[in-house]
Parts: C-alpha cells; structure tokens; sequence
C-alpha cells in the first residue's frame, strides 16, 4: 500500500471573509482517524461548518469546511496541516486493528512559572500556549499568601521542538512579552517519568459529576440551548444498505459536535464508510454516517443500536460536566470530560475555563488537572478554587448558577 505523500493535506483558502476555509486529506484508512481530524481541528480553534467523508477500507478521502470561532483568532494553516499530516498512517491500517494500543511517543515537559498574582493571568498563559501549539496534560496552581503564584504545566510539544534551546527560549519570550513584569521565574525541563494525577473526588460530588442517565435529566433545570440539545434525535436505519448501517443524527450545533460523534464511534469501534456533515442558518446539525463494526457487519443487533444511540445522545448533551461546591471554606469549580479510550483529554478544556473565569473578573486561587475513574470510565477533571470579586460573591447561590452556566456556554460555543 502507497504510503500518504506530502500532498496528502490541501488547505484551500477562503475567498472572501466570513466563507470556510477547505481542508482536504487523501490518506490510507484506518478505524478512528475521522475522530482524531475533527479534533486536530477543534484543538485550532476552528468550527466544521460542513463535512465529508468516504473510505473503501483501505484509502479514506476528508473534506472540511471550518471557520474560526472566534473573529480575532490567528489560525496558522502551514501548522494545522503538518498536524493533519502527521495523523495520517503511513500505510493502510485494517479497520479491525486495536487503535488503543498504539502508544503516543510525545515528551512530556514541565514549565515552571513564578509570578505576581493578578486577574486572567492563568489564561492568558494557557493563551500563548495554546498558540504556540503545546498541549497541557497536566497543572498544578497555587498562590502564595502574598501574592504570588507558582505555576506547574506538564506540556507536550506538537512540533516536537522543545528539546532544543530556541524552541525553550521561544516559549519563554512569549510569555514574558504577554505577562510583561507579572513573571519573575521561566524554566523548562524534561520529565522523566511522567503520570498522570488521579484525582480523589468526594462520593457525594462524584455522583452529581459522572453518574447521569438520559432518564434522570431534570428538564425544568435545563438552560433553552440544553433543552434543544436534550431533543437530539439519533436513528439507525439498515433497509438502505446491503452492507452498511445508516446513522443518522439531528441535533442543534455545539462546539466539537462532531469531534464528540466520531470520538464515541472510535471508542466503540465503529468504522465509518461514508459521512456527510451539514449544518443550517438556524444552528442545527445534520449527520449522515454508513458504518460498521470491527468485523465488517451491520449493526443489526437491536441492543447493540439501543446502547449505541443512547451513548450517543448523552455525549451530544453532557460531553462536559460542570458543577461548583464548597470545600471547607473555599468554593471550588470542577470540569470533567471522559478521556478517549487512547487515552487522550479532550482539546482546549483549560484554555475555555479560564477564558469564562476571566470575563466574570474571577480570581483563580489554585488550580489543578487530574485523571478520575468512575463508572467503568476515566475522565479528566479541572479543578479551581476560586476568589471572590467585586460583581459576583462566591457565598451567594445566584452567583454560582451564573459561573456554571457562563463556563458550560463558553466550553459549548454558544
């Protein structure tokens, strides 16, 4: 098999302001890869306006239409489509072969930050890591009682660079420019043996985090745009095709909507024949995929297709978890997001948390990244504990509702 060529990713693109941009990739198939290109380009901070895809089993063809989320972004194409092009095998992968046992080989560093304490400074740290394509598997955040903060980020480095001086010294420019004299201390250095932190959550909070069931949902506390979401309507149909199940999913849009579909098929060992992904001027989302299971067959069995489309929909209405508690004297905010079998977080959880805690003029007095297993589950999980600020005070319920639904609208795009 013909491994991808470096015309494998073709990046077309927008003519005018405001059209997508056209992200195409021709490469050798294999089970998952739709899911880890959607998330290659959530993790640009970029929306799939529309999309297709097609595979005989052995070639895949992917078009994507994307736009940036945000007017103000400064999206480096050349880099995205390195990373696309680094996704694609080198030959042809069956669809049967076990995607989770393939290890990831990037280092893991840790920066080290001393600073002088002040409002948004964690994201716009998060920010300038974000843009120079690093990516946080791990934190850890603390102030001190005068004012000062130490901050700890196990980083990886998509480009594979910081093992030299210009790429560490790159970094630290960066930041110093962004932080100006709020940074007193930058250092980099090589982990040796990296793990993740588990994190030990208290029953009562692990319950309202992880344990929740389509059945339970109480829609009188849904927001409007987490009712409309609650009304998504998943169906599988296999009268249309000899050999393929047709699933088709109707829902309103979210930020990393279809990263979320294709991350539930990887995890389930879906293969994905065919797709097609549009979406209309009133913000729904229509999804068309013919698939089939790791040993070639339809989807026939009727428990299967219930399992299927009801982890589907909770994905789609819950793909993060948000809550705010009390501990001890403190208020803390915690995030979770279920890790992909392979073991990878989802893109961008941190960099949005603290986007939210930033517009709401919100202090962060700690922070921390861990892994959670719950449920048969692992799940990465944000935890902060927060300051009180002039317009919201942490003691009031009003506030808390506020901060929840404000971080939950910033991680779903709406």
């Amino acid at each position: 098999m013909v491994a991808a060529s470096e015309g494998a990713v073709v990046i077309q693109s927008a003519k005018r302001a405001g059209e997508p941009t056209i992200v195409t990739v021709s490469c050798p198939d294999q089970t998952g890869l739709g899911c880890d290109f959607c998330r290659a380009i959530l993790d640009f901070g970029l929306c799939i306006a529309r999309g297709d895809v097609s595979t005989d089993g052995k070639w895949c063809y992917f078009v994507f239409w994307v736009i940036p989320r945000s007017a103000s972004s400064n999206i480096h194409w050349l880099s995205l489509k390195n990373r696309l092009f680094s996704l694609c095998p080198s030959s042809s992968i069956p669809f049967y072969y076990d995607v989770v046992s393939r290890p990831t080989t990037s280092q893991i560093y840790l920066l080290k930050l001393f600073s002088v304490d002040r409002k948004g400074l964690l994201h716009d740290v998060t920010k300038v890591l974000c843009e120079l394509e690093f990516t946080i598997e791990r934190v850890k955040v603390s102030t001190t009682p005068d004012g000062r903060v130490v901050d700890l980020f196990f980083i990886t480095d998509a480009m594979e660079l910081l093992d030299t001086k210009a790429r560490q010294n790159d970094l630290c420019e960066k930041l110093d420019a962004v932080l100006q004299e709020s940074v007193n201390l930058c250092e980099i250095e090589l982990v040796e043996d990296f793990q993740f932190g588990f994190s030990s959550l208290p029953e009562a909070v692990s319950e309202e985090l992880f344990k929740l069931e389509l059945s339970g949902i109480d829609s009188q506390r849904l927001s409007p745009e987490m009712k409309l979401l609650n009304k998504a309507d998943v169906k599988i149909d296999n009268s249309l095709s000899p050999s393929h199940t047709l699933l088709q999913v109707h829902c309103v849009d979210q930020k990393g909507l279809l990263y979320d579909i294709m991350r539930t098929l990887k995890d389930c060992n879906i293969q994905v024949s065919y797709g097609r992904f549009l979406s209309d001027l009133r913000g729904s989302r229509e999804v068309d995929l013919l698939i089939q299971q790791s040993d070639g067959n339809k989807v026939a069995d009727h428990e299967k297709q219930g399992v299927l489309c009801s982890r589907l929909k909770m994905e789609m209405l819950h793909p993060l978890r948000v809550t705010i508690t009390t501990r001890g004297p403190d208020t803390e905010l915690l995030v979770a997001n279920p890790v992909e079998l392979c073991g990878r977080g989802r893109p961008r959880v941190f960099y949005d948390i603290t986007l939210a805690l930033k517009v709401l003029g919100i202090c962060i007095f700690s922070a921390e990244i861990g892994r959670h297993t719950a449920f048969e589950r692992q799940w990465e999980v944000y935890r902060f504990l927060l300051d009180d600020s002039r317009e919201l005070q942490l003691a009031n319920s009003h506030a808390r509702s506020e901060i929840v639904d404000r971080v939950r609208r910033t991680l779903m795009g709406w």
